[in-house]
Parts: C-alpha cells; structure tokens; sequence
C-alpha cells in the first residue's frame, strides 16, 4: 500500500486540518507550507515572494505544467520569475512523491504527482454556511467581508491549478474521493480517507 496523498480543499473547508489528521493516521510527513519552504531553499527566493506568486494567478499567464516537463536545465534562466517560482515547487513535490510517503496539500499536487501509480488525491469541500463559520471561527476571518475572502481565495486556487495544469480545479474527473465535510467532523473525514488508502484497488506499474 503506498501512503502518498494529496488534498486540494475549497477555502474553509477544515482541508487542511484534514490532511494534517491523516498524516498521523497514517504515520507519514504532512506536507503545505514546508513546500514553501523546500521551494525557498531550491531557489533562492524569499518566502514572501513564492506565497505572493500562488495567491496571484491571471488569466494571462501563459504557462501550463506540460510546458514546465519540456524545459531543460540550458532554458531555465529564459523563464519568468512565476515560471522559476513554480518549477521549484514541481520539483519539491516530485522529490515527495518518489519517497511513496506523506500527505500534500494543495499546489497542484494531484497533477505533478499523476503518472505515478498508487496516488490518492482528494477534493474536500463543503457548505457555504459552514465554510463562513470556519472561516470566522477558526481562521479568525472579518465577518463582514468573509464572502468575499472565500470567493477570493478560491478563485485565486482555482486560477492557480486551471492554468498550470489545464484541467478545473475541484472536477471530481481529478480525484479519486471528493468529500463534503459539512456531514462529517474532520476526525472523521480522515478516517475515511485511511480506509479508502487501505482498501482501494491499485494498478501495479508496467513491467
């Protein structure tokens, strides 16, 4: 069984606590923001400016991750500080995937990780009531613009996956489990996740 999970996840959600349960249920790393910070040592950009580039895709950025697997190490310096910014994180997650271990959340994930065998990627949405009460509650949001924030913050995510990888964010097409978490306590939506890795199917690689 290979214990290699992403968890891409709407705002407010609980996705992220989600994922971090799952990787002490199933006793492999947890894996957000340290990919910044695997992304920061990589390349030599600040932090600041990697948390900046994921918040602020645009519909004019001409790049997608079949272009990103073309480049080679000659045309890396021909490319845009977004480009280089992405790259870096693409090869962190790659890294990740070739240990068959951990939980990663986010970042296109599901995408980088697809032509590897075993992977169980997961989309983890809910209400919209509840993702307001998380939100504020949890995230210590302002109740008075935290439909807006969400809003925000998925299309921000959404325009992130849609245009690196050209396939929409939150398809179930990409996954093999979607979950609402309104129905469900996030304990509990971990859980189902560990039975789903333990208990699916998986195609052996080809010889």
């Amino acid at each position: 069984m290979k214990k290699l999970v992403t968890i891409s996840r709407q705002y407010g959600s609980g996705g992220r606590m989600i994922g971090k349960l799952l990787a002490e249920k199933l006793g492999v790393p947890f894996y957000d923001r340290e990919i910044i910070d695997m992304a920061v040592e990589a390349s030599g950009y600040s932090r600041e400016v990697i948390e900046g580039a994921e918040m602020k895709a645009k519909s004019g950025f001409a790049y997608s991750l079949a272009s990103a697997l073309s480049f080679n190490e000659g045309s890396v310096g021909t490319l845009s500080v977004n480009d280089r910014l992405f790259l870096a994180q693409f090869q962190v997650i790659k890294e990740i995937g070739e240990t068959e271990q951990g939980v990663i959340i986010g970042r296109c994930a599901d995408y980088v990780l697809k032509e590897m065998p075993g992977v169980t990627n997961v989309f983890i949405f809910a209400e919209q009531e509840d993702r307001i009460q998380r939100a504020i509650s949890e995230y210590g949001d302002d109740p008075e613009n935290i439909k807006n924030t969400i809003n925000s913050i998925d299309k921000a995510r959404a325009n992130y996956y849609n245009y690196h990888t050209g396939y929409k964010w939150g398809d179930y097409k990409n996954y093999n489990l979607c979950i609402n978490s309104s129905y469900i306590t996030e304990d509990e939506a971990a859980e189902l996740i560990k039975n789903y890795v333990e208990k699916r199917k998986y195609i052996e690689e080809e010889e």
